[in-house]
């Protein structure tokens, strides 16, 4: 049925309250089907371990891939460049040597490079240094 005003055209009526409803049940979808992860973009075999402890990931991490690749936290960092970074970063009323930092190093990786990271980082003050392993299935 059309409606008619005084001067015989028609209103427009245009209901807004569906497309509402999609686009709020959208978001939802969106929100609740995505999955948040705290990676940088490359991908580690990390070496397996019988006797590897559960440990919270806290601090600062530090990923080195088997091509060279090294990232402090999510900004991709040389060898050089990382113990600016490590004392740069604000370790709020924590001191230093308290502070944890978590190493992820490709099963690759080599040993040479590993005790070159852990240097750089012991350079820095920090002293509680993790080493990420994968559990052995």
């Amino acid at each position: 049925m059309r409606l008619k005003n005084r001067r015989g055209r028609i209103s427009p009526n245009v209901d807004m309250t569906p497309m509402i409803d999609i686009v709020f049940q959208l978001i939802v979808f969106f929100l609740v089907s995505t999955t948040f992860a705290i990676m940088p973009g490359i991908k580690l075999n990390l070496p397996q371990s019988k006797t590897a402890e559960g440990t919270c990931v806290q601090g600062i991490t530090i990923y080195a891939d088997k091509d060279g690749l090294m990232f402090f936290n999510d900004t991709e960092v040389s060898m050089e460049s990382l113990g600016q970074e490590l004392l740069a970063f604000d370790t709020g009323t924590t001191k230093k040597e308290d502070f944890p930092v978590s190493l992820e190093a490709d099963e690759q990786v080599t040993n040479g490079t590993i005790v070159k990271i852990f240097d750089v980082i012991r350079e820095s003050g920090y002293s509680l240094i993790n080493l990420r392993t994968s559990s052995e299935k």
